[in-house]
């Protein structure tokens, strides 16, 4: 397994990011904007001003990046690659990070014992990784932490579709139609989504639904783990209309209306218990 994938992310609960890790998401996301803030440094990467300005001090002094007052920039003169409009993968996964391990716990009772599935990348659907683990199936995913944390926890058979690595959002994405997803047929995809309403599915960057429009082809049936913060959420692109979605998992935090309007448009909901202190 390439180190830059093990180091990625760690699946124990609350271990902070490491340095290696930050420090190459901050070089990412310079290379992919040119500049940015210490503060926006901080809400991407979830650490604290303190930490990031270490972090840019040492890489500075390493000549990896300019620093300058406030920030820091690129020593790139032009972006190296399309940025990805999506958040990073560790802040997302700490948000409401109790209840959506209840909703990916839950999700896993769905499956069996030799199943064929697909799991999209994503905070939410990451955590199903806990659970899978004494399950033996075949699975499929573009995202390479879940993909390192199965093969290291569990018997199941992982693939992985050919691609670019995003690090900053823990995926795998290709932009050729040929990636291998074609050969591979699953009883049912898993996503998660930035919001959920009459709308559709949304998603945030049009390079992401092209990938996952692959996946979704090779699935019967489409479960969307959402917790209730995402229900009538708007973002700027739609995946899908709701229609195509069989399963919802939320969380009792969602409006009983909202959940019946759901319904009423042939979708299966399971919620879950939120927990409270979030």
């Amino acid at each position: 397994m390439n180190v830059a994938v093990k180091n990625a992310v760690s699946p124990a609960k609350g271990l902070p990011m490491l340095e290696k890790h930050r420090q190459q998401l901050i070089k990412d996301i310079l290379d992919q904007q040119q500049f940015a803030s210490v503060r926006s440094l901080t809400e991407k990467l979830n650490a604290s001003e303190a930490t990031i300005r270490r972090d840019i001090t040492k890489m500075a002094k390493r000549r990896e990046i300019n620093k300058i007052r406030g920030g820091a920039e690129s020593i790139n003169g032009v972006p190296k690659k399309k940025h990805l409009s999506s958040s990073a993968f560790i802040v997302d996964k700490n948000k409401h990070s109790e209840t959506k391990k209840l909703i990916a716990k839950r999700a896993v009772e769905l499956c069996t014992d030799s199943d064929s599935i697909i799991i999209n990348g994503g905070s939410s659907t990451y955590m199903m990784g806990e659970f899978l683990s004494d399950l033996q199936i075949n699975i499929l995913t573009n995202s390479f932490v879940l993909a390192n944390f199965i093969t290291e926890n569990s018997d199941s058979q992982v693939s992985l579709p050919g691609g670019e690595i995003y690090r900053e959002q823990g995926i795998i994405l290709s932009s050729y139609e040929n990636d291998c997803t074609e050969y591979y047929h699953g009883s049912m995809m898993f996503m998660g989504t930035p919001g959920i309403g009459k709308f559709g599915v949304m998603e945030s960057d049009p390079l992401l639904i092209r990938s996952e429009q692959k996946l979704r082809k090779q699935a019967e049936k489409l479960v969307v783990l959402a917790d209730s913060s995402k229900l009538g959420k708007r973002s700027n692109f739609v995946f899908c209309p709701i229609t195509e979605v069989d399963i919802l998992i939320t969380d009792s935090k969602a409006e009983p209306a909202t959940l019946k309007y759901f319904e009423d448009n042939g979708i299966e909901v399971i919620v879950v218990e939120a927990v409270e202190d979030e």
